[in-house]
């Protein structure tokens, strides 16, 4: 027989009677704030056209990596599920076939957050009363495939039932921008911006690199064969970003290594990074006075500049190879930033009028490095848990490791990084839950009054990410 699926009211708050009951307090008053999404990946082209979205595999289970990177696991070939080849070579096609793998399946993700994540979106989004599973999949696509032939299901209805402030898309300096200039010409009310992600021309190892440089010179040009040119080129895109919304800035080098060559040696690494190919060495070179380049450049122009270090990208050579980037093979690995982000931060690390945001995916970092960091310099923020920590135990370490060093007011807030749309209350709703439970432990343990705590939660929420992105 089907089981029952409803969300307990108290869920992720504390087991103890008395921290439960401060915790209920603080989130009434900012369970229902706008959602700020200053950083992701959802598609602008669903807001641009507001197309109603195809299925619910289109909708849940093809852009979420999260969920075909467990399946996969599994030994559920990325072909089951839908998720293009870069060749062109068939895959599924049919969404309820994808749907019926899936839910077969749906036990692997008990304990992890995708599990909350989308049981809320089953309750909230769909009202959905029954657990998903082989027995009720077929119910479940339907119910889900009705609903997204509606208008209130199409992207532009859901940003706005979600009470949704702001998203910000995530494009290479090469995109020409247009679903975003579509949304600003629509007058659609819904704000959506761009970030600004440098790294298809940053990053000699990037695939294409040497194409890519020639394309950024065809757009803006200028001669990106040149020192000067490509600076130029880099401005130029920069500019076209935040004309287009953009206030930020992306970069997902591999490591946090920073470096402030001097003019002659930049030039002299140029050459030769142009010319190619070049050692890994000289790659990480030019990869980290490039961040202290982007750092100038914010300073100049006032994008604030994410750090997203750490990630051993697309580790499984034969899917990078069949399917391209990001798709679930990327994993986390140990990073320093101590001595990685110093030449960096000897040069603008003292600069109020810059914002450096750093993310990481090692969490031994927190109270060791990343907290007393941001705890002294002020360009420097922490971002919050990220990627495979935006979970109710991450969130729990994140707090409890990173506050004492660097406070509340030297984090940013939470962002969801989502590729998937519906994702996106979920997971602020576990975000705010777990913050009001941290502060709750403190109001009971007498280390902060209660007045006190409601303001860092709505601090938490919704002023602190407007403030560190500027938005």
């Amino acid at each position: 027989m089907p089981q029952p699926l409803h969300l307990h009211p108290d869920r992720l708050f504390p087991a103890d009677a008395d921290t439960r009951a401060v915790a209920r307090r603080l989130h009434a008053e900012i369970a229902d704030l706008p959602i700020v999404s200053p950083h992701g990946h959802t598609d602008p082209a669903w807001f641009a056209t507001n197309a109603p979205w195809a299925d619910p595999a289109e909708l849940l289970i093809t852009p979420d990596h999260y969920v075909f990177r467990m399946l996969f696991s599994q030994g559920v070939p990325l072909e089951d599920l839908g998720v293009p080849r870069a060749d062109g070579g068939p895959v599924e096609t049919d969404p309820r076939a994808i749907w019926r793998r899936f839910a077969e399946r749906y036990h692997l993700f008990r304990g992890t957050p995708s599990r909350m994540w989308h049981d809320w979106v089953y309750t909230q989004a769909f009202g959905l009363d029954v657990r998903l599973s082989a027995e009720t999949a077929d119910h479940y696509y339907d119910v889900i495939d009705a609903a997204l032939k509606t208008d209130a299901f199409r992207p532009r209805a859901l940003f706005e039932r979600y009470n949704i402030e702001l998203i910000a898309t995530t494009e290479s300096p090469l995109d020409p921008l247009s679903h975003h200039a579509a949304i600003q010409a629509s007058g659609w009310k819904g704000r959506v911006v761009t970030a600004f992600r440098p790294d298809p021309v940053l990053d000699p190892d990037f695939e294409g690199f040497h194409a890519n440089l020639d394309e950024l010179g065809r757009i803006t040009g200028e001669d990106t064969r040149t020192w000067d040119g490509y600076l130029a080129a880099l401005r130029n895109r920069r500019a076209f970003f935040a004309a287009h919304g953009a206030t930020s800035t992306d970069h997902g080098h591999p490591t946090a290594f920073t470096a402030d060559l001097s003019d002659a040696d930049i030039r002299a690494l140029f050459a030769q990074v142009v010319a190619g190919p070049v050692t890994p060495c000289e790659a990480e070179l030019f990869r980290g006075h490039m961040l202290t380049e982007m750092a100038a450049m914010s300073l100049d122009d006032g994008l604030v500049m994410q750090l997203h270090p750490g990630s051993f990208r697309n580790h499984n050579a034969a899917v990078f190879a069949r399917f391209g980037r990001d798709k679930g093979a990327d994993i986390p690995t140990q990073t320093d930033y101590v001595r990685a982000l110093k030449p960096l931060l000897d040069r603008f690390g003292s600069e109020p009028g810059l914002t450096i945001i750093v993310f990481t995916l090692d969490e031994t970092a927190y109270s060791r490095e990343l907290a007393p960091l941001a705890g002294h310099y002020p360009a420097l923020r922490l971002g919050p848990p990220w990627w495979f920590h935006d979970s109710p135990e991450g969130m729990r370490r994140f707090r409890e490791q990173a506050t004492e060093t660097a406070g509340f007011y030297n984090t940013v807030g939470f962002n969801d990084d989502t590729r998937a749309f519906l994702s996106i209350p979920a997971r602020h709703d576990v975000a705010r839950r777990m913050d009001c439970g941290h502060l709750a432990r403190l109001v009971v343990e007498h280390r902060l009054e209660e007045d006190e705590a409601h303001e860092v939660a709505h601090a938490l929420t919704y002023g602190l990410v407007k403030a560190a992105y500027r938005l």
